[in-house]
């Protein structure tokens, strides 16, 4: 679906670079995003942990061959392999630490939804990848409400504070990268401290 997308922005006359950043988004909102809203209901965290590797696999695969899918993929970093990675791994750990499936995906929807959304409002004002933080603002106002949601899905009492509080973290660090390590790795591997912090934290004073 994604490769008609960027056919469609090239021949609307959008600049290449910009459709493939445009389409990555689109990948993180539909393929990380989405689906982590079925992640739930699976009766274990395994399948999406193998789902998450085999697609880590499949991308690396794909730019070490040059065989690249052109239409999401940039020759120039391996975010999407992080993406994969930290999609399964996020969710197997969280889920086996606390127990709750729901806990479990609100890292990874900031990844996802927060993150994407986030980054197609920039690339749409600004006409190129910047890490203006016009768009942190933008990416609190979705991973916020996502934190909320999720939290009070999980029954768990006193994870809302939590997870607004993550997303807080979350869309602020948003903004750095260090070399390889990407802002997909950030931004799960913050919240993921944060919430599982206050998971804790409930633990002992409840």
């Amino acid at each position: 679906m994604t490769k008609k997308t960027f056919d469609f922005m090239v021949s609307r006359g959008i600049k290449k670079v910009d459709a493939i950043y445009y389409n990555r988004k689109l990948v993180h909102i539909l393929a990380g995003g989405v689906i982590a809203l079925f992640v739930p209901f699976f009766p274990n965290p395994i399948f999406p942990l193998i789902s998450g590797v085999i697609l880590a696999i499949f991308t690396y695969y794909s730019h070490k061959k040059d065989q690249m899918l052109y239409w999401f993929q940039n020759s120039k970093d391996l975010n999407d392999v992080s993406f994969c990675l930290m999609w399964g791994f996020t969710v197997f750990i969280l889920w086996t630490l606390t127990g709750n499936p729901w806990i479990s995906i609100i890292p990874i929807s900031f990844m996802a939804f927060g993150d994407g959304i986030t980054g197609i409002v920039r690339n749409a004002m600004f006409k190129k990848r910047t890490k203006h933080p016009l768009g942190n603002l933008y990416m609190f106002g979705i991973c916020a409400p996502l934190g909320f949601i999720f939290a009070q899905l999980s029954t768990i009492s006193g994870m809302i504070i939590w997870a607004v509080i993550a997303a807080t973290v979350a869309s602020i660090i948003e903004r750095y990268e260090f070399g390889p390590i990407d802002d997909n790795i950030l931004i799960t591997l913050s919240s993921s401290f944060v919430i599982y912090g206050g998971f804790l934290f409930n633990t002992i004073t409840i």
